[in-house]
């Protein structure tokens, strides 16, 4: 459900939330419900309305609050005895997992230290870019910002090759922005945003010590260079087609094409072996870099790179650095009014740096393996109604078909956690370096990652950590994964009946599935490699039916004047809709081998439980600011729409909750919907 990773994987998307207890009920309740409501006119807040109406706004420390924010701050809770007891134990090994663990969380609590410092911590790299003379020694110097996570001009990754999902290949494409997309720096309903954004690049390199006419002047090429790279920059909905953002080019052509960019001796800098080619992204954005390192004034060139490394590091530095930053990426970007506490930002910190470690003490502590039996057991069912439908689905001709239940039937399925854990052996972690161990840890995966390029994919790696609450599906290698931070309540309970599971997490692991076949992920084989394997005439029936989506979703008018992007959204919406019809026929497959199982809940059927549990797992407040961002940004359609869509366009619902007198059909129902 939500892009994570170097176009590659789709998984739920997470918005993070307040704290609660680790105890508090979170999951499904009849009493989130608002009977006042028709569900035929209404279903989201017949749904969840009493807990809409509980929770007006997120907390001040949230641009939103959800269900799945109630599930992240519990594991919050869970993760933070964990790391606090990691971080004051006195008999842990040294080179242990808790031991690394305890002195990471303890080096982003060590706030006096932090304070003490200062700049210090970037001083080092702000030396190295001030030392900059030619564009050789700017070309020179990007492999090492990007090594410590400064994505500046341009991004690059090592990762399986779409077009032989054997190997790992290496990859470039378009980055180097610092608001969250090209349209902040383009589009007139932005122009506000920029100039506070301008205000905030002064204020940054003022706290750094430079004079406030230089600082500004500063900002304004700042601002000039990332709006030059906005405009090379393809939009998000362009970036979805995998095909055209697929291209194949030889090292040796790669180098003289983009001289300028010094590629031969970023590749050696960053660890990436000797191979005989690279995928580039988007050929026409390194064509607008290239030439920009070449013709550009090499002071503001510097002036943005000193501006990167600023920005990449202030979260970690002290606090007027921090909450600077926070006003300007957290309060007018996502309309948050406070930040989160320390505790809960170093955790996050903590899982994203070495999440595999963290990860493996909560499953020791926290993962019940009941859930992963009943987890798999779901998948399988879900599996075989989504089989049932590819065979009697009318549209698709029989070799598609064929072809199409091969890749079902190679689908790989990955629950709770790795099989092993990921070696942090060669990661220095020092219990008085916070930035520090964030840099060593982001250049020690990045290395790890590039020196795989040419070698096999190695099928058992996560993409995600254990305590994630997200779940994914990757096409290259044909997979869906749940975390076991997901396999909770709300979405799974295994005191739970089957309704109301199967509606939850039964439609997320229906929702990953689906994923393999929608308009970006069916263009994947079983083998996960990128090739045309539809007939003309399916692909021509997939896209009136994906067209039909794509106006439903467009016609949503999600705040005055701003719709929802349909075409940006369409894998996603395409998912959801998928996702619920065969988990709602897993559900009747379910319940007629369980009969018992098979009754009136709570005054509810099983099938009107498994809609509102479903609806209850997209149950959003959020702020105008970040649903703004989101409509930007966010692949995903907000959680409203998500809710309520997908439900009342499966053609069951009418049978679930049928009209009344009047003969009313639901309110925005077409029966739409791809699979």
């Amino acid at each position: 459900m939500r892009a994570i990773h170097k176009n590659k994987a789709s998984g739920a998307d997470m918005r993070k939330g307040n704290a609660k207890e680790a105890d508090s009920p979170i999951g499904f309740s009849v009493n989130y419900m608002d009977k006042a409501f028709d569900p035929r006119s209404d279903f989201y807040r017949y749904s969840a309305g009493k807990w809409l109406a509980d929770n007006p706004a997120p907390p001040k420390d949230k641009s939103s609050w959800s269900a799945f924010s109630e599930l992240y701050d519990r594991n919050l809770s869970l993760l933070h005895g964990i790391t606090e007891e990691c971080a004051s134990s006195a008999n842990s090994k040294p080179g242990s997992v808790s031991h690394m663990v305890g002195d990471f969380y303890a080096s982003a609590m060590d706030t006096a230290r932090i304070e003490s410092l200062k700049f210090a911590p970037v001083e080092e790299l702000l030396q190295k870019v001030s030392g900059i003379k030619s564009s050789d020694d700017l070309s020179r110097l990007i492999p090492t910002l990007h090594l410590y996570g400064i994505g500046a001009f341009f991004n690059s990754h090592a990762d399986t090759d779409q077009k032989d999902s054997s190997i790992y290949a290496f990859y470039l494409e378009q980055g180097g922005l610092s608001l969250p997309d090209r349209d902040y720096y383009l589009s007139n309903q932005f122009s506000k945003m920029r100039d506070d954004f301008r205000d905030h690049v002064a204020k940054m390199f003022m706290l750094n010590g430079m004079p406030e006419p230089q600082a500004k002047l500063s900002a304004d090429a700042v601002l000039d260079i990332e709006t030059s790279i906005a405009k090379s920059s393809r939009s998000r909905t362009d970036l979805r087609d995998p095909e055209k953002n697929y291209n194949r080019v030889a090292v040796e052509k790669l180098c003289r094409d983009y001289e300028s960019l010094g590629l031969e001796g970023y590749m050696n800098d960053t660890g990436v072996p000797k191979t005989s080619y690279v995928i580039v992204g988007q050929p026409e954005f390194l064509d607008s870099i290239s030439g920009m390192l070449r013709s550009s004034n090499i002071d503001q060139l510097k002036t943005y790179l000193h501006w990167k490394v600023l920005h990449a590091y202030a979260p970690f530095l002290h606090n007027a650095v921090d909450s600077e930053n926070f006003s300007m990426f957290g309060m007018k970007i996502k309309g948050q009014q406070v930040q989160q506490p320390r505790w809960k930002r170093a955790i996050g910190i903590v899982d994203g740096c070495i999440g595999e470690a963290l990860g493996k003490i909560y499953v020791e502590r926290h993962f019940d393996a009941a859930a992963n039996n009943e987890a798999t057991r779901m998948v399988r069912d879900i599996i075989s109604a989504f089989r049932e439908r590819l065979r009697k689905i009318d549209w698709m001709s029989e070799d598609t078909r064929k072809k199409a239940l091969e890749k079902l039937d190679r689908l790989n399925v990955k629950i709770g956690h790795p099989s092993s854990f990921r070696d942090y052996s060669g990661l220095d972690i020092r219990r008085d370096d916070y930035v520090g161990n964030i840099m060593r840890s982001i250049a020690f995966e990045t290395r790890r990652e590039a020196a795989r390029v040419g070698k096999p994919v190695d099928r058992s790696e996560w993409l995600m950590t254990p305590p994630t609450v997200n779940a994914y599906y990757s096409p290259t290698e044909n997979e869906i994964v749940f975390p076991a931070g997901i396999l909770q309540p709300p979405f799974f309970d295994p005191k739970m009946d089957p309704a109301v599971n199967y509606g939850a997490i039964g439609a997320v692991i229906g929702h990953e599935i689906t994923h393999g076949f929608d308009d970006a992920g069916r263009q994947y084989d079983a083998e996960g490699n990128l090739h045309e394997w539809w007939t003309e005439k399916d692909k021509s029936e997939f896209k009136s039916r994906s067209d039909a989506v794509v106006k439903l979703y467009s016609a949503q008018e999600v705040l005055p004047g701003k719709m929802l992007n349909g075409e940006l959204t369409l894998g996603e919406n395409i998912a959801d809709m998928g996702g619920i019809r065969i988990a709602f026929d897993a559900l009747q497959m379910r319940l007629s081998v369980d009969p018992q199982s098979d009754r009136i809940v709570d005054g509810l059927t099983p099938e009107q439980r498994f809609f509102i549990a479903y609806a209850q797992s997209w149950r959003e407040v959020v702020t105008d600011q970040e649903m703004t961002r989101s409509l930007t940004t966010d692949p995903h359609s907000p959680s409203k729409y998500r809710a309520v869509l997908p439900a009342i366009n499966n053609p069951e619902f009418d049978d679930a909750f049928p009209p009344g007198a009047s003969g009313e059909k639901a309110e925005g129902k077409d029966k739409l919907g791809v699979w």
